[in-house]
């Protein structure tokens, strides 16, 4: 490799980031990724290293120093990185060290290939040893559902793996870094975490660590200097450092060529961004020459880091690894484009979100109508029942006999191919006060005001913690249980007692309680149990998550919840794969809104159900059916299945990524198109009318991600085709006609 190959483009690609449709389609790695493999590339005149797949590239210069000196987006010929910053720092007994990383630098602003030469090791830092290269790995064991997963998944994702290895300087003896990297196949992400090792002799305090620091180019505007959201109310006496911004992550990604995230998420927001806190869009303290503004920056330096810690004791001949980060480049700034990129890293770095059951809330325990429930989805086509909030499922009950009611009910429902699990509240729950969190500010339990995100909630690192996990596990593992609804999940409270037994005190107790939930999450997937979570948790083993509703919703009046529930599907399938959110259909009354707002009885609101039945089916996103049957006639029950056996005859293409046509308001049609450029059906779309009366219109409808380049044949539901020839946008305008408050679907394929 020469240096000037680092900036090096790709004719295709570069129309493509211009706008230009590329003549060769297989350039796009969003309709066939096949082509870019990763792969590493040495250049021995220089002492660099590359992981590069043909999407992205990641320098690293070797000598004097271990130190990234270029990130190159290959898809748009862009250099992102301006300035060298160390590969991680730790801050170990008080006292900070670099890992690894160059010096000397004349300017912030950018990087000249022959500053390099110039640019010195710092003798303070942890000094790089060695490398070693290898395949990917996976993050933990993970049983598939395959019966649920329509579309092909590899765990782990195929790619490569580099770890770098360093050496502390003077004075730390015996600890030493290793810096590890993922590039993966055919798509531009890359992994990134740091481990410790302490063969010092003595015991080390870790108080804090930044697993990646990435200077990069100004897309962002400015910003202003404050504490961030989840700073403000997490309770703390501790001021934010003076870099940091009071700006949302989710409004700075809008502008930043990055997508991060890591495995580090929590918060309750359900939103990839709002539930991140461990990555840090901040002011470069470096950076004297970049635009500032009476307090104002533009936030260009990435950090990897938790708000406050870790905080822990690490024992000599301990080992400890920090969260993983994930770094997606972004080769456009439009909307669709950017959520399909987003959409496709979590199918390959989460693959279990793509498993995707039918299922209904079973709002009783009680045997003989669990059994029921159980008997109609199979009839239906159903695949699981989740007992519900308020059903009597508890998963604290250790008593014999319980325990063997759930087995003899989880073997009942799978010899009927049904999924059976239920619903654990774990924050803003009432539990002992010794297990409570404790707020920083008070001293006393911690409230939504003063460090606990949803009200009173428990410290996870606790014993009453350790023995509700236990429990867990005891009961999944003996009855038999194959789904966990965790709701309130741990949204990371903070807790500052002193006195709990699995954290130290405020320092270490996000981590602890995070650690926690983690191996929950993690085991849960080992034993093939599926998980439905409302947070950001995805990274670590949940399935679901809200697709994006407000609860009260569905105690409006039953024609007002069929266009939210489209509006709710439109918006939250931007950053979602249909699979990845739930919706929620109260078949009887949820929070209230009484006769008006809830389905039942069934048959008397036939064509409001099979609405809601068609709303989800066809945009290929489940949801929470609560109530104690799906079905009360034998007409009730033939609409239901119709929807389901729709669903299933198209599942690929429905668990597909979603093209957005025209968002729900009532006014006129509203839409949605699948897409697949590997399947043979590599589009669906559905249309629907909320109108009184028929309409027809002509809708254009985007083609380019199904693949097809010339001609599609259009499948309409009624049986009919249609060829039709592909324009040079690769769309297509059609005729559709749509019955009043009906819809109508229609496939494209070759």
């Amino acid at each position: 490799m020469k240096n000037n190959t680092r900036l090096k483009l790709f004719p295709a690609l570069l129309a493509l980031a211009l706008g230009v449709t590329p003549a060769g389609r297989a350039a796009d790695w969003l309709v066939d990724p096949s082509s870019f493999h990763a792969t590493v590339t040495t250049n021995a005149a220089a002492n660099e290293i590359a992981l590069e797949n043909g999407l992205v590239r990641r320098v690293f210069k070797l000598s004097p120093a271990a130190a990234t000196v270029g990130l190159d987006n290959l898809m748009t010929g862009e250099s992102v990185l301006r300035s060298v910053r160390p590969e991680a720092q730790v801050t170990l007994a008080g006292k900070k060290f670099d890992v690894g990383g160059l010096t000397g630098q004349p300017v912030q602003n950018y990087l000249s290939p022959e500053w390099l030469a110039q640019m010195k090791a710092n003798p303070a830092a942890f000094q790089f040893t060695g490398m070693s290269l290898g395949p990917t790995v996976e993050r933990f064991p993970w049983k598939p559902r395959t019966e649920w997963i329509s579309l092909p998944v590899a765990w782990p994702p195929a790619g490569i793996a580099l770890t770098l290895n360093f050496a502390a300087p003077a004075g730390l003896e015996g600890v030493t870094a290793e810096v590890h990297y993922e590039l993966y196949d055919g798509i531009p992400v890359m992994a990134k975490w740091v481990v410790l090792h302490n063969r010092s002799g003595r015991t080390l305090t870790l108080d804090a660590f930044k697993s990646e620091i990435l200077a990069v180019d100004e897309t962002a505007p400015k910003v202003d200097r404050g504490a961030p959201r989840e700073w403000r109310v997490m309770g703390t006496t501790n001021l934010p450092p003076k870099n940091y911004t009071e700006a949302p992550r989710e409004y700075i990604d809008r502008f930043t060529q990055l997508f991060v995230v890591t495995d580090y998420a929590m918060g309750g927001d359900m939103e990839a961004m709002k539930d991140n806190p461990g990555v840090r869009w901040v002011h470069d303290p470096l950076y004297r020459t970049g635009i500032q503004y009476y307090g104002q920056f533009k936030p260009c330096l990435l950090e990897c880091t938790p708000s406050v810690g870790p905080g822990l004791a690490l024992t000599n001949g301990a080992d400890w690894q920090s969260f993983r980060a994930f770094e997606l480049l972004h080769d456009s700034t439009e909307q669709e484009r950017r959520g399909l990129a987003e959409r496709k890293m979590w199918r390959v770095l989460a693959p279990w979100t793509q498993e995707n059951p039918i299922y209904m809330h079973g709002r009783t325990a009680k045997p003989a109508d669990v059994k029921l429930a159980v008997d109609q989805c199979a009839a239906a086509g159903f695949e699981m029942n989740i007992l519900t909030f308020g059903s009597g499922f508890n998963v604290e009950n250790t008593n014999t006999g319980y325990v063997a009611e759930l087995k003899e009910l989880a073997d009942y429902a799978a010899a009927r191919h049904v999924a059976l699990g239920g619903y654990d509240l774990l924050a803003s729950r009432g539990v002992p006060e010794a297990a409570q969190a404790i707020s920083q500010l008070t001293g006393q339990p911690a409230g939504e005001k003063d460090g606990a995100r949803f009200g009173a909630s428990p410290c996870l690192a606790t014993d009453w913690g350790a023995e509700h996990f236990r429990r867990i596990r005891n009961l999944y593992a003996t009855a038999g249980l194959t789904v966990l609804e965790n709701d309130g999940s741990y949204p990371g409270d903070f807790c500052a007692a002193t006195n709990h037994s699995g954290h130290l005190g405020y320092a270490d107790s996000q981590w602890r309680q995070w650690e926690d939930i983690r191996d929950l999450y993690r085991w849960c997937r080992g034993n093939g149990i599926y998980l439905t979570v409302p947070d950001w948790h995805f990274l670590n083993g949940s399935s679901k998550t809200a697709m994006g509703y407000v609860e009260n919703n569905w105690s409006l009046p039953r024609a007002e919840q069929e266009i939210i529930e489209r509006q709710n599907i439109y918006d939250g399938t931007w950053e979602k794969t249909p699979s990845m959110g739930w919706m929620f259909v109260p078949l009887t009354q949820y929070h209230g809104g009484g006769a008006a707002a809830t389905i039942e009885p069934l048959k008397e609101h036939l064509p409001h159900y099979e609405t809601r039945l068609a709303d989800l089916f066809g945009a290929g996103v489940m949801a929470s059916y609560r109530g104690p049957r799906l079905f009360d006639t034998p007409e009730t029950e033939a609409v239901v299945k119709r929807w389901v056996d729709f669903y299933k005859a198209h599942r690929a293409i429905l668990d597909s990524d979603i093209i957005h046509l025209r968002r729900p308001d009532g006014r006129d049609w509203d839409g949605l198109l699948h897409v697949n450029p590997a399947l043979p059906e590599c589009g669906l779309a559905v249309i629907y009318n909320p109108l009184e009366e028929p309409i027809q219109r002509q809708i254009k409808l985007p083609l380019y991600y199904t693949g097809l380049t010339d001609r599609a044949v259009v499948r309409w539901e009624d049986g009919r085709t249609e060829a039709v020839a592909l324009a040079r946008d690769y769309s297509v305008m059609l005729t559709v006609k749509v019955p009043a408050r009906g819809r109508v679907w229609f496939a494209v394929g070759k």
